[in-house]
């Protein structure tokens, strides 16, 4: 099955030093890029010294120990490759847009580059797996290819198998409708569309890839943590400053802080 794409994509997974997005680095990309011409998909794999140690509980995942990564080089000196490497293309992976995503921009803030995700579609194919068969990768492979997976945590394994699980949905859900948990059907979910599964697989009132912001009803930028919880933002800059600065100065990511500051920029005038 060929992807209907109206532009490229490009498929990735990350392996890290932990779990916390802010503050662990990246130890190993994949990258699979499709064309929307159609040309045959170009790969990008590299292993990078994070710099900082390795979680225990990271290592025991992904097995990728500190002296394999020694004279491995820095992301500052590959950055631009992997950047260059994405373009403009929007992005899909397994989990990627509560972990891969947010951590790649906060390693690309890092070294001056602004990468914007607000612009690309963003396909979780975690979320859409989740969402109509509730299980894991391997399970996830099994089930849509009755393949078994092979080389678990290796990040262009996990690459791979996160293409072949989408053509997996794409094709056992064609025509198929969803049934929410409030009992509202939704027709065809799950389609050769990149946007139609951009809009399936995440959360539209979702602002940042973090989930710290999100829209209310009424369409305002609010909370979604702390003690000023589904307030709007604007109003609470407005009576408490200091909350502004107290964001700026914790370990929110970079994308949170731009859109704080644009907020505050603009009720500033």
């Amino acid at each position: 099955m060929n992807f209907n794409l109206d532009r490229d994509i490009v498929f990735f997974d990350l392996e890290s030093t932990g779990l916390n997005v802010v503050r662990d680095r990246i130890i190993q990309i994949a990258m699979v890029k499709y064309h929307k011409g159609g040309q045959s998909p170009a790969e990008l794999s590299m292993l990078i010294n994070p710099g900082i140690p390795i979680s225990e509980e990271a290592f025991r995942v992904h097995g990728i120990k500190p002296q394999d990564l020694s004279n491995k080089p820095v992301f500052s000196q590959v950055g631009q490759k992997i950047y260059d490497f994405i373009g403009d293309a929007d992005l899909a992976g397994f989990s990627s847009n509560r972990f891969d995503i947010p951590l790649l921009m906060e390693e690309f803030d890092r070294i001056g580059i602004d990468f914007n995700v607000d612009q690309r579609r963003t396909i979780d194919v975690q979320r859409i797996f989740y969402r109509m068969e509730p299980r894991t990768l391997s399970a996830a492979l099994k089930f849509y290819t009755g393949k078994k997976m092979e080389d678990a945590h290796n990040a262009m394994a996990d690459v791979k198998a996160t293409i072949e699980i989408l053509k997996g949905q794409l094709s056992m859900y064609e025509g198929v409708d969803l049934e929410d948990e409030n009992g509202n059907i939704i027709p065809n979910p799950v389609k050769n569309d990149i946007a139609a599964l951009d809009a399936f697989s995440n959360d539209l009132n979702t602002i940042d890839a973090t989930q710290r912001l999100k829209k209310n009803e009424q369409g305002e930028i609010v909370f979604n943590f702390g003690k000023y919880i589904n307030q709007p933002v604007a109003q609470v800059f407005a009576a408490d400053k200091n909350y502004y600065n107290w964001i700026l100065n914790k370990e929110f990511s970079s994308q949170v802080k731009k859109i704080v500051k644009k907020i505050y920029k603009e009720n500033e005038k």
